[in-house]
C-alpha cells in the first residue's frame, strides 16, 4: 500500500513545486524550522535532525507550544517547513496565521493543498494518499511515509546543491563510523603513556627482546646513531629468525630487522594508515610514526585501528 501511495504522489507532485521549495531552502540565511503535529510531527522532528546532519541548520518547533511562547524562537530569516495532512489542526493554523504576520516564508509538505495552511504558504509540495495503509484507513500510516520521502528527498537534493561532501558529513557525525575514518589521525591514536618501543642498531639480541616485550607493542623500532628510524623489529620477525637460526641470542639484530621500513608521520589519516597496512601483498601490522627527521614518535598498530573503528 505504502509503495503504491509513493508511486502516486510522485506522479502528483509538481516539479516545479519542488524546484522552489529548494530554492528558497538554499536562499534561507536563517535556520530551517521543521513543523507539524502528531504523526507528522515526529516526521518533521526527523527531518529536521536530517537537514541538520547535511548542512542546512534545522530544528524542530511544536505547533502547540509555538503559541504559548515558542514561536519566540523563529527569527526573521527563518523558513518554515510545515508538514501536515489535512492542513486544518487547530494549532497549525493558528501558528501559520502569527508567522504570516512575523514575515517568514512557508513551504508546506500536505496532504491537502486546498487546505487553510495551503492558503497560506509561500509553496506547496505536495503528499497526498488515497488512503492510509491499515485496515480502518485511519492511522497515518502511507501519508507519513510519503510526507517522509517527500522531505527527504528535499533534503539531499539541497545538500547535492550545497556541494556538501562526506568531509563534511563527517564532521557532524564524529562518534559515527564515517566520521571516525574521517576525520581520525595517527597522532589521536598514539598512546603518550607507552613507553617509546625503540633500541639501537648496536644493541644486544637480550636488549632487542627486553625492547620488544616491556612496552607491550609487539615490535620495537632500531634506530642509528642520530635516532633515526632504520628498521624494525615484529614479534613474527623473532618467531621466523628462532625458526631460521635456533638460537636467537647468538645471532645479530641486523639479521633480523626489516631494514627501512615504511612509515608514517602523525598527521596521516587513520583510515590511510589502514590502507597502507593492508593494500599490498604481505599484509603490514604495525608501523613506525616518525617526524620529518625520521625520528621515532611510537608505533600504529593494526589492532589500534581496529579499537578505534576504523
Amino acid at each position: 500500500m505504502q509503495i503504491k501511495e509513493l508511486q502516486e504522489n510522485g506522479a502528483l507532485i509538481d516539479p516545479e513545486s519542488v524546484k522552489q521549495a529548494c530554492q528558497l531552502i538554499l536562499e534561507c540565511k536563517g535556520k530551517v524550522v521543521c513543523s507539524g503535529m502528531g504523526k507528522s510531527g515526529l516526521i518533521a522532528q526527523k527531518l529536521a535532525a536530517t537537514f541538520s546532519s547535511t548542512g542546512t541548520p534545522a530544528f524542530f518547533l511544536h505547533p502547540g507550544e509555538s503559541l504559548h511562547g515558542d514561536l519566540g524562537v523563529v527569527q526573521p530569516d527563518d523558513l518554515i517547513l510545515l508538514l501536515a495532512k489535512s492542513g486544518e489542526s487547530d494549532e497549525v493554523v493558528q501558528m501559520l496565521q502569527v508567522i504570516r504576520k512575523m514575515g517568514n516564508k512557508v513551504i508546506s509538505i500536505l496532504g491537502n493543498p486546498n487546505s487553510s495552511a495551503g492558503r497560506m504558504s509561500t509553496v506547496i509540495v505536495r503528499a497526498s494518499v488515497s488512503r492510509e495503509a491499515d485496515s480502518l484507513n485511519l492511522a497515518p500510516t502511507a501519508s507519513t511515509t510519503v510526507s517522509l520521502v517527500v522531505g527527504d528527498a528535499l533534503a539531499t537534493a539541497v545538500s547535492e546543491q550545497k556541494g556538501f561532501q562526506p568531509e563534511n558529513f563527517a564532521l557532524y557525525h564524529p562518534a559515527g563510523q564515517l566520521g571516525k575514518r574521517l576525520l581520525l589521525k595517527v597522532e589521536d591514536l598514539l598512546d603518550a603513556s607507552v613507553q617509546l618501543p625503540v633500541c639501537s642498531h648496536k644493541a644486544s639480541m637480550t636488549e632487542l627482546l627486553e625492547a620488544v616485550t616491556r612496552p607491550n607493542q609487539g615490535a620495537a623500532m632500531v634506530v642509528d646513531d642520530e635516532n633515526h628510524v632504520i628498521g624494525i623489529v615484529t614479534d613474527g620477525d623473532l618467531r621466523r629468525a628462532i625458526l631460521k637460526y635456533g638460537n636467537v641470542l647468538e645471532r645479530n639484530l641486523k639479521e633480523i630487522m626489516t631494514a627501512n621500513p615504511i612509515s608514517i608521520t602523525r598527521d596521516t589519516m587513520a583510515l590511510d594508515a589502514l590502507r597502507i597496512m593492508e593494500d599490498r601483498p604481505s599484509q603490514i601490522s604495525v608501523l613506525p610514526v616518525v617526524d620529518a627527521n625520521n625520528h621515532p614518535l611510537g608505533l600504529l598498530r593494526i589492532h589500534d585501528l581496529v579499537r578505534a573503528g576504523i
